[in-house]
């Protein structure tokens, strides 16, 4: 790095870690403990650091989905986050500040410290262009959709393998005006004259436009161009090799003690369960518990399910009438969840005691489930609690397992496939931990739950029926607070609505609403107001995520 540039980095400066999740609240406490998953060989890491784009963690899924591993950060995290990793890149994101304000978010010191590539993305590349003496202003037309890209005359190794001009995604009011030093432009739109810049030397790239969209054509080719051709990655990073470090790294952290796990049914902790019980065997029992918020004969299906097709011991205890009484008169949904969190811990906390000494309880905990819990600095907001994540008691007395903390949910069910885990469970749509309670609006009553599966249970019967199920990320009835007028068999009636929600998507972290054939929506909605007599009225949810969330609360 030139001296210049290096004047440049010694006044960088960067806030410390703010993220205050829930979690890390209860991991942080005396008697609670996250045990470190991390082998000593970490898998080769591109890291993304977050400036509040929509589109962040897609840059991570991306890379993930050509077998390279990576993890995204806030941008005023500490390096301590990740110095366990084999990290060899960085990737800056897009994100809704301007770099000309004076309290945008900054380059962290160590990205530029590391000496490793870094490309920036949008907010990234101007972050880039501010941090070594370029200009950044206002464009005096904002580019956002589709634009033409057209390369120059010798462009820079991030665009081997590409065509001299293709369509890409902008989405951007500040542009680059002038080059910093010892960078070269090497494509321009109609709107951003500097549309991508490079600095061969130390190996920064900075693209005005989102590759990670599918919008953009070719985006897959730059992010492997510089993930695998400039970072060096050798995209190893499988399901294969995720199950063999992670068995290795619970063995060493367990040695001989015992394990409980919280099994729901579902497939994160039924992937959590089998991976933990292929490190350590009969040292793990799983205890299922009818919390009363279940589904239809959920209970049933699941102890029967586990007991034939995995062989773990599995205890399976009904504390329906305890979650429901220690509900009552709770609407708030975060403290719903807190509840619960809480219940299900002191539940395993006393069946613990008649086991003998227990040391650790596995949960299913998934990367998104993290995410959303997180507050990370003042680039984005925590969306909520969840149930795996903030939901415990903070004098837990056990440490947490979490092999899958780090994964998304298709991910999740790669390595459940690799387990050997049968298709019914591991394409099982996910069903959340806080179960009906937060698809019932308002109080949670023994009335109300019956409602509820019994309209849930029509939904899910025709969804299959219809050949729809495996198509769909989650389909589910919700019992609206609302009471409405109707007219059955001639008469006035004055009963509840149900809200339908089918949702396409490829992980939890964005999600379209399905446009289910309108005579299936016709069927379940005749079904539900003829079967269910409390209910009157049936309507069908419509909102994507964002801006909305998949679960009503």
């Amino acid at each position: 790095m030139n001296s210049d540039k290096k004047k440049q980095l010694d006044r960088i400066t960067t806030s410390g870690d703010n993220e205050v999740s829930a979690y890390l609240e209860i991991a942080s406490s005396k008697q609670t403990e996250q045990i470190n998953l991390d082998v000593p060989n970490s898998p080769e890491t591109i890291i993304v650091i977050d400036y509040g784009s929509q589109y962040s963690m897609l840059i991570t899924r991306r890379i993930r989905e050509s077998d390279i591993y990576s993890e995204l950060i806030s941008w005023d995290s500490d390096f301590d986050k990740i110095s366990h990793l084999n990290i060899k890149g960085f990737i800056l994101s897009g994100g809704p500040d301007s770099v000309s304000n004076d309290d945008s978010p900054t380059l962290p010191n160590f990205v530029l410290e590391s000496n490793l590539p870094v490309l920036g993305i949008c907010y990234g590349m101007q972050l880039l262009a501010k941090t070594f003496g370029g200009e950044v202003l206002k464009s005096t037309s904002s580019e956002y959709g589709q634009s033409l890209l057209t390369l120059g005359s010798e462009p820079c190794k991030l665009l081997d393998n590409l065509p001299s001009k293709f369509s890409v995604w902008m989405s951007h009011g500040d542009s680059v005006k002038s080059l910093p030093q010892d960078f070269k432009l090497d494509a321009f739109s109609e709107s951003a004259p500097i549309a991508i810049m490079s600095d061969i030397n130390n190996k920064f790239f900075g693209i005005q436009f989102h590759p990670e969209v599918i919008h953009t054509q070719n985006g897959d080719q730059i992010i492997k161009n510089f993930t695998v051709n400039i970072a060096g990655c050798l995209q190893n990073w499988t399901a294969s090799s995720f199950v063999d470090e992670a068995i290795s790294a619970i063995q060493n952290e367990v040695g001989s003690k015992q394990v409980i796990c919280a099994l729901s049914g579902g497939v994160d902790s039924a992937v959590a369960a089998t991976l933990v019980h292929r490190a350590i065997g009969d040292q793990l029992t799983c205890i299922f518990v009818n919390n009363g918020l279940l589904r239809k004969d959920e209970a049933n299906r699941v102890i029967e399910t586990f007991n034939n097709n995995i062989g773990i011991k599995l205890l399976d205890i009904d504390a329906a009438d305890e979650f429901i009484d220690k509900l009552r008169g709770t609407t708030d949904p975060e403290k719903k969840r807190m509840i619960i969190g809480e219940a299900f811990i002191r539940v395993f906390e006393k069946k613990a005691k008649e086991l003998g000494e227990i040391d650790f309880i596995v949960q299913g905990t998934t990367y998104p489930d993290v995410i959303e819990s997180e507050t990370k600095g003042t680039a984005s907001a925590k969306i909520k609690t969840h149930h795996n994540v903030g939901g415990l008691p903070p004098d837990m007395e056990f440490s947490l397992i979490e092999p899958l903390r780090n994964l998304f949910k298709d991910e999740v069910r790669k390595v459940g496939t690799e387990l050997g885990l049968p298709s019914e469970i591991v394409f099982r749509q996910p069903f959340p931990g806080p179960g009906l309670a937060i698809r019932i609006m308002g109080e949670v009553t023994k009335d109300k739950l019956n409602i509820l599966r019994a309209a849930d249970w029509i939904v899910m019967d025709e969804i299959k029926k219809a050949n729809t199920y495996y198509d769909l990320w989650q389909s589910f009835a919700i019992l609206t607070n609302n009471m409405t007028v109707g007219v059955q068999g001639d008469q006035r009636t004055y009963g509840h609505c149900i809200a339908i929600r089918c949702v396409s998507a490829d992980d939890a972290m964005t999600a379209d609403w399905a446009k289910l054939p309108y005579d299936l929506l016709a069927k379940i909605s005749s079904r539900i107001v003829n079967e269910v007599p409390e209910v009157n009225r049936v309507v069908y949810d419509i909102t994507s995520k964002p801006p909305g969330t998949i679960e009503w609360e």
